[in-house]
């Protein structure tokens, strides 16, 4: 072999010699390569670490707290924690207690729980999101609340499809649900945040909303639900729904007892579609006669007046306990009772016609004497009483079941002395349109007596200055302003309302 050769071939020889060199170093550090794994928190990264599991263990063994108060056996780490496992050469690992440190500075730890969203179907209403520990808290909480607008024997009747047929009267609960959409996931919660593990807590948050104050009051001797409702402005169906232990109001109270006198604010919205048929007492009319050969100072109730009794079955609404204002005619009415009005007879001949008199006297009573018709046709049910409704007076009784469009009369002669006809008149649907009462007519009566007729649909029958007769037609049921569905607002006020004018029960023009 020629040297020239030589030289080459220990040439190529070295070649090859270094590049199996290098290549076997590079095998040597790929196989002596490990798996390791990279922490992030909230996108960052903040540490690679050899063990994930420790990692993970020395989370919970630190963080005992967290576990002691909620009673759970594991904690995990933050919400925006990820790690990712890699093959790499970085020898840059990091000590495990090095990156909890860094999670615990930087974020809460968090525990398994159920994120719950309640999402309301009205448009200016904002979802809201609870967290709870368990389904078990949930479920009882919602039972709880339930069980605060609905008897809770006819709950499980309905729930085990149980409920017995009507015979006579009664009613069934053909459908129960939430207005709201409720979604329950299982979720990791930051210990940041308010996670409910008493069912009784969580019920007071449904029912009284973020309402902190639970306010009470301690029974004294001679109290009843009735007398306490009615001192803090109350009614009894919301004293006995922030107050669940007494069934009734006519349940006995203990002298020193501590109850809940706190205006309910539900977060949720509890709807019961109901088949009812009930027995609708229907008020009678007092009228007047004058008998001109008998003295003027004759006076005498020549008739008694009789109620009515209506045996009417109805499908109803019932929202959070309290009954929905009804838009639908009945599906059917038995008369139980003829309505029989009281005849006063008097002595001399009827007066001339009532004429406004804007200095009216208002006395303090309402005279029983004088003849009152009823406002609207018959049979009707009452929806909501005069009474405390959600914090507020409601200063009248709504009149429902005649129709919407169905006929409103003047309950007694007198002048009409204001009128609203601004609000939109479409259906059903109402329209706030400025005020409450919507479409509505006053009307002023002799001593100094007013009928308020409110919720009106917008083609009222009379106009401001007019004299009207009793039972003369004024304005057609509507359901415009602040309403529900349709009705009437039937409001009496001795004295001008809102210029000195106090409200009292319609009832009084009555009995």
């Amino acid at each position: 072999m020629k040297k020239q050769d030589q030289i080459k071939t220990a040439l190529l020889a070295s070649i090859i010699g270094i590049i199996l060199f290098v290549f076997g170093m590079i095998t040597r550090d790929y196989n002596s390569a490990k798996n390791y794994y990279q922490v992030y928190l909230n996108g960052d990264k903040i540490g690679l670490i050899a063990d994930k599991d420790a990692l993970y263990n020395l989370i919970n063994e630190e963080q005992k707290d967290i576990k002691d108060t909620y009673n759970v056996e594991t904690v995990y780490p933050p919400n925006g924690f990820n790690i990712e496992e890699c093959t790499t050469y970085d020898k840059q690992i990091v000590d495990v207690k090095s990156v909890y440190n860094k999670i615990k500075e930087a974020d809460d730890f968090t525990i398994e729980g159920y994120t719950i969203k309640i999402k309301s179907p009205k448009e200016d209403s904002e979802d809201l999101t609870i967290y709870v520990l368990n389904e078990d808290v949930f479920k009882q909480a919602i039972t709880n609340v339930i069980t605060a607008f609905v008897d809770e024997e006819d709950f499980e009747d309905y729930i085990n499809n149980d409920q017995e047929e009507i015979e006579d009267v009664g009613q069934i609960i053909e459908k129960m649900y939430f207005e709201e959409t409720i979604t329950l996931k299982l979720s990791h919660i930051s210990v940041h945040e308010k996670i409910y593990t008493d069912p009784m807590e969580l019920s007071q948050y449904l029912l009284f909303g973020s309402n902190k104050e639970q306010n009470s009051y301690t029974v004294k001797a001679g109290d009843t639900i009735a007398s306490i409702s009615e001192d803090n402005k109350l009614n009894p169906q919301e004293f006995l729904i922030a107050n669940p232990k007494f069934k009734d109001e006519s349940s006995i109270l203990a002298i020193g007892d501590k109850v809940n006198i706190t205006l309910i604010n539900p977060i949720l919205t509890l709807i019961e579609d109901i088949h009812e048929v009930k027995d609708e007492e229907q008020s009678y009319d007092k009228e007047t006669v004058y008998d001109k050969n008998k003295p003027t100072s004759f006076k005498e109730v020549t008739q008694k007046g009789i109620t009515g009794i209506e045996r009417i079955t109805q499908k109803i609404q019932v929202v959070n306990g309290e009954q929905n204002q009804g838009g639908d005619l009945p599906i059917s009415t038995v008369t139980i009772r003829e309505v029989q009005n009281e005849i006063t007879t008097k002595g001399g001949t009827k007066p001339t016609s009532y004429s406004y008199n804007p200095n009216a006297i208002t006395g303090s009573y309402v005279d029983t004497g004088l003849d009152w018709g009823w406002p609207t046709n018959r049979p009707y049910t009452i929806t909501s009483q005069f009474a405390w409704r959600w914090g507020s007076f409601h200063n009248a009784i709504d009149i429902s079941g005649t129709g919407f469009g169905s006929p409103i009369y003047a309950a007694r002669d007198g002048v009409v002395v204001n009128t609203n006809t601004t609000c939109n008149d479409n259906g059903y649907l109402g329209s706030n349109c400025g005020g409450s009462y919507g479409n509505f007519i006053l009307i002023q009566h002799d001593n100094g007596i007013y009928t308020l007729y409110g919720h009106l649909r917008r083609n009222v029958a009379v106009y401001i200055g007019q004299q009207v007769s009793r039972g003369q037609v004024i304005g057609y049921m509507g359901n415009s302003g602040s309403s529900t569905g349709t009705h009437l607002h039937f409001g009496v006020s001795i004295g001008m309302p809102n210029q000195g004018g106090s409200w009292i029960s319609p009832w009084r023009l009555y009995n």
